[in-house]
């Protein structure tokens, strides 16, 4: 997933003048600010966002499931300066059905992947545990319907051309783009984007933590979530319930080495499936694995250099098929409609099948055990998969901003949340969280030896990667607070599930965050394929159940098997 980012520094606990019975309601409020050492008395008054409380009603929009409710959070845009803005934040629960013990909240990864459709589309694997809670999740500040962050139209943009070898090659061209492609986010994306990253998004998780009326919050995050939470247990380390991080993030590694880990990770996944492919008489890329593999290169680069015409009004590029195929790779139960779709578009010249994967699957919900792009937890070290538009974050979107004008803050309606929202919000995110910003001189020096660095670790993937690594530069500075501060917890237990064969977020990750974290983490090894464990394995899901429900948690190192069921 393009996948990392955090945002801003510490925090600490603030005196807030609040009533004593929001003082009986909360057992004491959060910390006030991220940054700065000031007196008590100059930290900003958070009460009005604390003492707020959840107002729920049905959802509104086709496909809405009946039993799912939804609702509206505010916060202010920025924690320094709460009387400067506010935006509303979408959530979406569905309620307990047993003896309640509050809620659990989700977070299915990202960064930049809208919460609410997920639960409403793919909730059902979670129904488990409304035995003891409500079973709530949310689109993050900058994504989905709240405030969503946009770059605007590519066609007026100029950034059309940059998946093209010659610009990729000519450093000044590229940084000129890479600069424009900045400016174009900050004009259409409005006061959310410097405030979009981690750390911010880990106060809305208090804030929500008290609005829900849970002295504790008890998470359960994938990929990207599993970042979002361990900076929340950094920033709010004794209102940590029972948190669970699956598919484990870096905290620590450079969005350039991210990105060669996911191109690799990729390509491998994506051997896989042309090894399983060339086994049917139906493969589009013949029965030899090495032609095979050959093909599906040559099949890139031709559809870069003469793209298909869309019923959308854009082309279908090498790029957009590699975006797809992303997608696809996530889940082996995918790989028979991925093998059909690329049969069409070799055969037919029919790009038909494959944008369905190109779109995130909001028009095919599918059960939740086939893990889809939409309905599994996603997180990619430089690219998110969830519904990517048809076009590279440096290219056009099929559709540009809002149809309509929201009021500032306000929820827009699902279906004016931009077509790019997802890869805007992904870029945004990551950068925020990066503080690492190479100059114009360093880039120029590196670009060539970057390039081969992720052509070696992909072929298929490599551009891709390194197109979305590059598109920080430009971009304000991100925070040093995850580097920095989010290690040594002083909170309860926390159990992290890494996967052996995780192609998005390396088992090491797991072992290096744990390591990081400190006494806090319990490691869960689950040797199995596929990314995170919970959708996946049967044992992943018993366990992490058992500790959410009844806060059993496995020992330290022990594992899940393959293919096990029961043990």
């Amino acid at each position: 997933m393009l996948a990392k980012l955090s945002t801003r520094p510490g925090l600490r606990r603030c005196a807030l003048a609040v009533t004593a019975a929001l003082t009986l309601l909360g057992a004491g409020l959060p910390t006030a600010t991220a940054s700065g050492d000031g007196d008590a008395d100059d930290r900003p008054d958070l009460s009005r966002f604390y003492g707020q409380k959840v107002a729920w009603s049905a959802c509104k929009g086709e496909g809405m499931p009946d039993d799912l409710q939804c609702a509206k959070l505010t916060v202010p845009v920025d924690y320094a300066h709460p009387k400067k803005g506010t935006l509303d934040l979408a959530l979406a629960r569905y309620r307990a059905t047993g003896d309640k013990r509050g809620s659990v909240v989700l977070n299915f990864g990202g960064p930049g992947g809208p919460g609410v459709p997920e639960l409403a589309y793919g909730g059902k694997g979670f129904m488990d545990l409304t035995d003891s809670y409500d079973v709530v999740t949310f689109d993050p500040r900058g994504v989905g319907r709240s405030s969503p962050v946009s770059c605007g139209d590519g066609e007026e943009s100029g950034l059309a051309s940059l998946d093209d070898d010659s610009a990729l090659s000519d450093p000044r061209t590229l940084l000129a783009q890479l600069k424009q492609a900045a400016a174009d986010c900050t004009e259409h994306s409005g006061p959310v984007l410097p405030h979009i990253g981690t750390v911010d998004a880990a106060r809305d998780l208090d804030v929500m933590r008290q609005a829900l009326r849970d002295k504790k919050l008890n998470y359960l995050g994938f990929s990207y979530g599993s970042r979002l939470g361990a900076v929340y247990a950094a920033q709010f380390p004794d209102k940590v319930g029972r948190v669970v991080l699956d598919g484990v993030d870096t905290l620590t590694e450079p969005l350039t080495e991210q990105g060669i880990v996911g191109a690799r990770g990729q390509q491998v996944a994506l051997d896989d499936f042309v090894g399983w492919c060339v086994k049917d008489i139906a493969c589009p890329f013949g029965q030899d694995p090495r032609v095979a593999r050959q093909e599906v290169v040559r099949l890139v680069r031709s559809l870069d250099e003469d793209p298909l015409p869309t019923d959308f009004g854009g082309d279908f590029t090498g790029q957009d098929l590699v975006g797809a195929l992303g997608q696809g790779l996530y889940s082996r139960e995918l790989w028979p409609l991925l093998e059909r779709a690329l049969a069409q578009l070799v055969e037919s010249g029919d790009a038909g099948g494959v944008l369905g994967f190109v779109g995130g699957g909001f028009a095919l919900p599918l059960p939740f055990t086939l893990r889809t792009p939409l309905l599994a937890p996603l997180r990619t070290p430089l690219l998110t998969p969830l519904q990517r538009p048809l076009r590279t974050p440096l290219q056009t979107p099929l559709r540009t901003s809002l149809r309509n004008e929201p009021s500032p803050g306000g929820l827009v309606d699902a279906e004016d949340v931009p077509l790019d929202n997802l890869p805007a919000a992904l870029m945004a995110i990551n950068c925020a969280d990066d503080p690492d910003r190479p100059t114009a001189e360093q880039i120029a020096a590196d670009l060539q030896r970057l390039r081969a660095a992720y052509d070696k670790a992909s072929p298929v993937f490599g551009q891709y990667r390194l197109t979305e690594v590059l598109m920080c530069y430009g971009r304000p500075k991100g925070t040093d607070y995850i580097r920095d501060e989010v290690k040594d917890l002083d909170s309860p237990k926390m159990l992290l599930v890494g996967t052996r064969g995780d192609p998005a977020t390396p088992y090491r990750w797991t072992e290096e965050t744990a390591k990081r974290l400190g006494s806090s983490a319990v490691v869960l090894d689950n040797k199995g394929e596929g990314h995170t464990g919970y959708g996946s394995s049967k044992c992943v899901h018993r366990k992490v159940d058992d500790f959410l429900l009844y806060g059993s948690l496995p020992p330290n190192g022990s594992s899940c098997g393959p293919e096990e069921d029961d043990g």
